[in-house]
């Protein structure tokens, strides 16, 4: 049996991707502070959010998950998440016109500030400085004191958060997300691209069913979901000291939650079995999702999930696959069909943004759009292949109009990437090249419902 779990018990494990703060009584002070403020988000909500990601599990819903690579505070505006929440409707709107499922939306935001890095330092002309980790640790700018672990920082992101999460309610509850307005939400610059223009088709094609329905009776307020959107936050549950002031006991079930977000996932970097960010996980009650790369091993895989999901419980546990395009073929095949065949109940989705990082000609960190499809199109494949179910996309996108990713139907060049590179950490897709992702997963999303449905006539037949 596991030791008892409190929400300071991962302290006592290997802790990874953790800052060195310089004054241990600041930090301390600042944990204080953060656990006597209101949580950012509710136990019912995070129930509320796996009950949906049971129905993922069980091959009846779709998980779009999707935001900003790692938030920043000089980013922070409300434009800037207004445009990223209609291009996650957007991405929707598709992929639900085609699966004909339900889709659970998930954001990357109100929490993504720190960010994993492959080395603890960064030499740039001879001077070497701890890395940027994240606007939640330190500041980007190359220079002494800005990299300096600083745990006021927290306090500010608690409160970029609690802004950016009342703004997102008020978007997805106050009408905002009435399929009425389909074609309101696209924004300019992908109006003028060809997914715009597929776009502006399909919200046609959404309008005049939407009449048909309002004839027939069915009206926003006979089926609410017309009007209204169920939207979560998510985001990698990194800094634990962040995690653990936010962790609060559920006065309906008593049981502990951790109120920085909906859902959290442990990173490729951070899946140890021993580590601390495991023990953490392993204790709250939120969905958790748990990335899985290359290096990923069958039965390791298995007793991460038993860790994370004793109790075999669909929607509590998300895997993530990022293998990149050239390993996804290889890397997944014996992970899935290891975990189908133990009968583990488990939501699979694909990340196909941080398997295909690469350094431009031009020395921009890249991602190339055709090698994001390229996996995509390998884990519908593979999932295929292996009988499970294909559930839903993990992705970094934005919708500012950046020039970040490589290729696409604006077919950015390498030459083009520092026209509006404007990422802190990692490239993401802008509004147009996310969009374009969409309709992909939607073929992929139509094939699978096609399979489905064949196999179930023949067993009719039967």
């Amino acid at each position: 049996m596991p030791a008892k779990w409190t929400p300071d018990s991962w302290r006592a494990r290997p802790a990874r991707q953790m800052p060195a703060y310089p004054d241990a009584r600041v930090l301390g002070s600042v944990e204080k502070k953060l656990g006597a403020f209101p949580p950012l988000v509710f136990a019912g909500e995070a129930r509320e959010l796996k009950a949906q990601l049971a129905r993922v599990a069980e091959g009846k819903a779709v998980l779009l998950q999707g935001g900003d690579c790692a938030e920043s505070f000089a980013e922070f505006s409300a434009n800037n998440i207004r445009d990223t929440f209609k291009v996650i409707l957007q991405m929707t709107v598709v992929l639900m016109y085609a699966g004909g499922l339900p889709v659970v939306k998930v954001g990357r935001m109100a929490g993504q500030f720190a960010k994993p890095r492959s080395a603890d330092d960064e030499t740039i002309n001879g001077v070497t400085l701890p890395s940027y980790r994240g606007d939640i640790i330190n500041g980007i700018d190359f220079e002494p004191a800005a990299r300096v672990p600083d745990p006021e920082r927290m306090v500010q992101v608690y409160s970029q958060s609690a802004a950016t999460l009342n703004l997102l309610r008020a978007f997805s509850r106050g009408g905002y997300a009435d399929l009425h307005r389909v074609h309101g939400w696209t924004l300019g610059f992908v109006d003028r691209s060809p997914a715009g223009e597929k776009f502006r088709e399909l919200a046609d094609r959404i309008s005049d069913s939407l009449q048909f329905m309002s004839a027939c009776g069915i009206t926003p307020d006979a089926v609410p979901q017309i009007h209204e959107a169920s939207f979560f936050t998510s985001h990698e549950a990194l800094l634990l000291p962040y995690e653990e002031a936010l962790t609060r006991v559920d006065s309906t079930t008593g049981d502990w939650y951790d109120c920085s977000a909906h859902m959290v996932w442990i990173g490729d970097r951070t899946r140890q079995l021993d580590g601390a960010h495991v023990e953490f996980c392993r204790g709250i009650k939120n969905p958790i999702g748990l990335k899985c790369g290359p290096t990923s091993d069958p039965e390791e895989l298995i007793r991460l999930i038993d860790a994370l999901n004793p109790e075999n419980e669909p929607g509590r546990l998300t895997l993530i696959a990022r293998m990149g395009d050239d390993k996804v073929a290889a890397k997944l095949p014996p992970l899935a069909r290891k975990v189908a065949r133990e009968g583990r109940k488990v939501v699979w989705s694909c990340d196909p943004m941080h398997g295909n990082t690469i350094k431009s000609a031009s020395g921009y960190k890249t991602r190339p759009f055709d090698r994001i499809l390229a996996e995509m199109r390998g884990f519908f494949d593979v999932c295929r292949a292996e009988g499970v179910y294909a559930g839903g996309v993990h992705f970094e996108m934005t919708g500012q109009n950046v020039t970040e990713c490589t290729g696409g139907a604006e077919a950015i060049q390498d030459a083009a990437l520092g026209d509006r590179y404007h990422t802190h950490c990692d490239p993401r897709l802008n509004g147009t090249q996310a969009l374009e992702l969409a309709f992909l997963i939607a073929e992929k999303l139509r094939a699978q419902r096609s399979d489905e449905m064949r196999l179930r006539a023949v067993g009719d037949d039967d």
